[in-house]
């Protein structure tokens, strides 16, 4: 099963990242206020990339590197502007 290192913009221009097999359902699921508490206090504006993941670890590795970017290289690398770690 593969799984998604995803990126949303959310309300006030902050970026979030998680993981998740289907990222269309775990989007609505923010949309909907049932998402993490981050994005229930900061609603997601839109789905900004999503780089698929052989597995979880390999998902929650590139999660992690990905948190630990700038908020400007995050952007740099929704738009293509990098290769997504992990």
């Amino acid at each position: 099963m593969a799984w998604f290192v995803y990126l949303l913009e959310c309300r006030g221009g902050s970026i979030y990242t998680g993981i998740a097999t289907d990222v269309e359902r775990r989007y609505a699921e923010h949309v909907a206020g049932k998402g993490a508490r981050y994005t229930r206090a900061r609603p997601p504006v839109r789905l900004l990339a999503r780089f698929e993941h052989a597995d979880r670890g390999s998902a929650l590795r590139a999660e992690y590197a990905i948190k630990q970017l700038t908020p400007a290289r995050k952007r740099a690398l929704c738009e293509g502007g990098g290769s997504a770690p992990g």
